[in-house]
């Protein structure tokens, strides 16, 4: 067995790649990954990965360092899996998953209104100007989603705050995903391939969601 091959155990999951850290530095392995990547460049171009750094204590400057490479050889990292509390909270603080599991089937419950089941990325903080989440699954936001951020979810997209960003909900075609939020005045909405942007608001702001019906995006009162 290479090195490299005893650095990277790579297995494909429902969301795309799943690439677990073997015992090494973090510089090693970064190296690793990406020397691999390269050597099959068209295998993983377009892949959505998800890595597993064990008990690695990563901070921003590493982990955005890496999401920057690859990126650049066309790979979305959507999510970072760690044993270690420091590494957990900044892959959350940089909009990225930190579970991938689902629930046994005897434990999942039916989705409201046809919604598609899948997992769900829980933000508990405002997403400020700047900021992009992409997630394979259902995005809640604990918080407001200011002007010049950026939600791109496949399911369903939930804002307990102000929502005023960009956003675009069922990214995959899901026509049944919706977007929920307590105040519902985006500069942008899109729900799978259908886009509108809301007109300037009249009266007092009220919970509301947005679903698409007979291919035309509407808003209705969101009884929560």
């Amino acid at each position: 067995m290479s090195k490299v091959a005893s650095l990277i155990d790579i297995k494909g999951i429902r969301d795309g790649l799943l690439v677990k850290l073997g015992d090494a530095a973090w510089p090693t392995f970064q190296v690793a990954l990406i020397n691999a990547i390269d050597d099959r460049s068209a295998f993983y171009k377009g892949a959505r990965l998800a890595l597993d750094v064990g008990d690695q204590v990563l901070h921003v400057a590493e982990l955005v360092a890496l999401r920057e490479m690859l990126s650049e050889r066309g790979i979305f990292l959507w999510a970072v899996l760690s044993s270690s509390s420091t590494t957990e909270q900044t892959a959350q603080n940089l909009g990225l998953a930190t579970r991938i599991s689902k629930p046994r089937p005897s434990q999942v419950q039916p989705a409201p209104d046809g919604v598609m089941d899948a997992i769900a990325l829980w933000l508990p903080r405002t997403l400020r100007s700047g900021t992009l989440v992409e997630f394979p699954g259902h995005v809640t936001v604990m918080g407001d989603v200011n002007p010049g951020a950026e939600i791109v979810a496949s399911g369903s997209i939930m804002v307990w705050g102000r929502l005023r960003g960009v956003v675009h909900a069922g990214s995959q075609g899901e026509v049944n995903a919706v977007v929920c939020a307590l105040e519902l005045n985006p500069t942008q909405l899109r729900i799978a391939g259908v886009i509108a942007v809301s007109p300037k608001r009249k009266g007092k702001a009220q919970p509301e969601v947005a679903r698409l019906k007979d291919g035309i995006l509407v808003a209705e009162p969101w009884q929560a």
